[in-house]
């Protein structure tokens, strides 16, 4: 909040510059000097689906250079401050940012359209909109504009809009800009697709250029992505229909159908789309020793499966030649992935596990462990629950309540997440309605886990590739932003 002096429209005089407030809140209210009275000045837009908004609007104030006005004295001139209101409850933090605005009256007009995103939603396309921030001196950035949502298109084509010049820069023509590039989901828990950086002066040369600029996502991570399947005699004989293993000729059994949801997205971000694909609790031919950590191509040198498709062809394979038995062990497959994870922790490489079981954990203890272990390397763990089976031991395993623990070591973050497939299936019977939803829940934690363990090991994005040298283009070339005019 600030206090300002009451305005006179008769005496009031003429401020000596403008202060721009960035307030992460709701409600500005200033304070009169003379009669001490808030009254409101402001309010921001509402941001749905989020604790922690950072709004677009922008509050105004006049400053007097000979008048009392308390505004910001901070260190960097940001203030933050924590909300009260309810005792004995934490409520969040207010962060309010000022700055001098400048004299620069100039606004201008810009359009962006997209090229070839990436696709965020498996079901359907892209919903993308665009975030833009200008740079400020202490090296953070403060949002400025936001575009509406172009829905189901990775070709957006967004609205022209104007913009005053001093919002994008504060009228340093060579000031940063950064653009983010969303894909806008429902629940406010918007996928981060890329970003770009460029300057008012690069986006105002002649009106007959056209600026490309590539959208980077700036942590280029290799995604490394391993399957482990339950091959436990509780699931059922394959040859049954009640099998949780059935191979209908007709539909995809819960265990494919998870495998598929799941590895369809995780694939776009593993670049040789080369998976290990392991199963664990089946008795193994030609001699019946029981396993917990084959792989499903039956070579040990190479477990590596092509594509999605080829882990599923290499499921089916194993159905036919061993035999479900048990008992259901998490811990050799966790290890297993832990072992090349502890190979590479320089933030080159992140691995994702994915284990689909029926049932309950027989060895508990030693997978806490392996997860404790995990939860320092650049490593997430899905799990899937399929059929009709309690899952607690999952549940406590993912660590949403309580950070799991071993033998008095805990996590060092939260790497597991846990979900029943039976919540995320359509009753009306459409599969791929099931594995969208699916897929989404298992997913949404993944991007959080990933940048927890580049930010506590220090590691930062690389550097953003320049922009593209601006070229004269025919009317007809597909954009990823152009200018449309200055005003």
């Amino acid at each position: 909040m600030a206090c300002i002096g009451d305005a006179d429209p008769f005496t009031a005089a003429i401020p000596a510059t403008k202060v721009e407030l960035t307030v992460s809140f709701c409600v500005l209210y200033t304070q009169g000097i003379a009669n001490r009275e808030w009254r409101e000045f402001g309010r921001t837009e509402v941001i749905d689906n989020t604790l922690n908004p950072d709004f677009v609007r922008k509050f105004i104030l006049d400053y007097f250079f000979e008048e009392r006005q308390n505004l910001l004295g901070s260190l960097g001139s940001r203030l933050e401050k924590p909300l009260i209101g309810i005792p004995g409850k934490k409520c969040g933090t207010i962060i309010v940012r000022a700055e001098e605005l400048s004299n620069c009256r100039e606004s201008v007009m810009l359009q962006f359209c997209g090229n070839k995103l990436d696709k965020k939603d498996f079901f359907g396309k892209s919903d993308p909109f665009l975030v833009f921030y200008r740079s400020n001196e202490d090296g953070s950035y403060t949002i400025c504009h936001k575009t509406e949502v172009v829905k189901n298109t990775l070709d957006p084509v967004w609205q022209a809009f104007k913009i005053p010049v001093r919002a994008l820069c504060n009228g340093d023509y060579d000031r940063s800009i950064k653009v983010e590039v969303y894909d806008w989901d429902r629940d406010g828990g918007h996928d981060f697709i890329g970003e770009f950086s460029t300057s008012y002066r690069e986006m105002s040369r002649s009106q007959s250029q056209f600026h490309i600029y590539e959208v980077t996502n700036s942590f280029l991570a290799k995604i490394n992505f391993t399957v482990a399947i339950d091959f436990t005699a509780s699931n059922g004989n394959p040859s049954q229909p009640t099998s949780l293993h059935y191979m209908s000729p007709y539909q995809l059994n819960d265990y494919a159908m998870a495998l598929r949801a799941v590895g369809e997205i995780i694939q776009d971000y593993d670049s040789d789309k080369l998976f290990p694909a392991l199963g664990f609790g089946a008795k193994l031919p030609p001699d019946g020793r029981v396993s917990h950590e084959f792989p499903l191509n039956g070579n040990p040198q190479n477990p590596y499966c092509n594509g999605i498709d080829g882990v599923l062809e290499a499921y089916y394979q194993s159905l036919k030649s061993v035999r479900l038995y048990g008992p259901t062990h998490f811990s050799p497959v966790i290890n297993h992935v832990a072992r090349y994870a502890s190979a590479v922790t320089d933030g080159s490489q992140y691995f994702i596990l994915l284990i689909i079981s029926d049932g309950v954990i027989t060895d508990m203890a030693q997978t806490k462990e392996s997860i404790v272990n995990a939860a320092s390397l650049p490593m997430s763990i899905i799990i899937v629950g399929v059929g009709p089976a309690e899952f607690d031991e999952m549940i406590e395993l993912d660590g949403d309540e309580e950070r799991i623990s071993s033998q008095g070591r805990y996590a060092e973050r939260d790497i597991v997440q846990f979900v029943p497939f039976r919540d995320y299936i359509d009753r009306r019977g459409n599969h791929i309605l099931s594995m969208a939803r699916l897929a989404k829940e298992v997913l949404a934690e993944i991007p959080d886990q990933f940048l927890s363990y580049m930010r506590t090991r220090g590691i930062k994005p690389g550097p953003l590739p320049p922009p593209y040298t601006p070229c004269v283009l025919p009317a007809n070339h597909p954009l990823l932003t152009r200018r449309v005019s200055r005003i």
